[in-house]
């Protein structure tokens, strides 16, 4: 089964309205080609110097989201093009983003990242972390900043019940944070090539599936 086949089949499980990243990280551009001239066109690349050179080789309508954590030095690679950054996990990398997306002259759209997972390694705020800065206001005061939702990535296991737990507990968060930024606020992601069916049952509106669109990983 071709990428084309692959991103078709999954397409047909995915409930209208809810957007497909197809995760080409690690994957080279003819791949991304390849799904693009199949009706893709979001993307998530983990690496900014990877999502800049595919970037400059690519169709300019494809949708660029960053996946991966985002080094506050990195941010200025992709802040002339991405277009939203999933993995935002702490106020200074909120501080950057809003710094080169005014230098550029943009408004770049962010979700914030929180951690629920069971694993120490996953990152992303902590509830508590996030409802402190939130509490500041600073995040009202950015203008070239749009908060679309949040993002999580469950814990690593086979344990449905864990995993619906994660999903139940980041849908909550969602929920509770929605009137604060209002109608913009409208992006649960959550799900992924293993799990994205589940994530679907708590009311994802953004999967982020690599694998079972392009297959194993092509180089590191």
């Amino acid at each position: 089964m071709n990428i084309k086949e692959r991103l078709h089949r999954i397409l047909a499980t995915i409930p209208e309205g809810v957007k497909l990243v197809a995760v080409s990280k690690f994957h080279p551009a003819e791949a991304i080609e390849e799904a693009y001239n199949a009706g893709q066109r979001i993307f998530g690349e983990s690496r900014p110097q990877e999502m800049a050179a595919k970037a400059k080789v690519l169709p300019k309508d494809i949708e660029w989201v960053m996946i991966g954590h985002l080094q506050t030095n990195k941010v200025k690679m992709v802040a002339p093009f991405v277009s939203l950054v999933a993995s935002v996990d702490s106020d200074r990398l909120i501080d950057e983003i809003e710094k080169q997306a005014a230098k550029n002259e943009r408004t770049i759209d962010i979700l914030l990242e929180v951690h629920i997972a069971d694993e120490e390694t996953k990152s992303g705020w902590s509830l508590s972390e996030l409802e402190e800065y939130l509490n500041t206001g600073a995040l009202e005061r950015m203008e070239h900043i749009r908060v679309r939702g949040v993002m999580t990535i469950a814990t690593n296991t086979d344990d449905e019940v864990v995993i619906r737990r994660d999903f139940k507990h980041i849908q909550t968060i969602f929920e509770e944070l929605k009137p604060r930024f209002g109608e913009a606020f409208d992006t649960l992601s959550i799900g992924m090539s293993d799990d994205y069916p589940i994530a679907l049952e708590y009311g994802s509106t953004m999967v982020r599936i690599g694998t079972a669109i392009f297959g194993h990983r092509i180089y590191n």
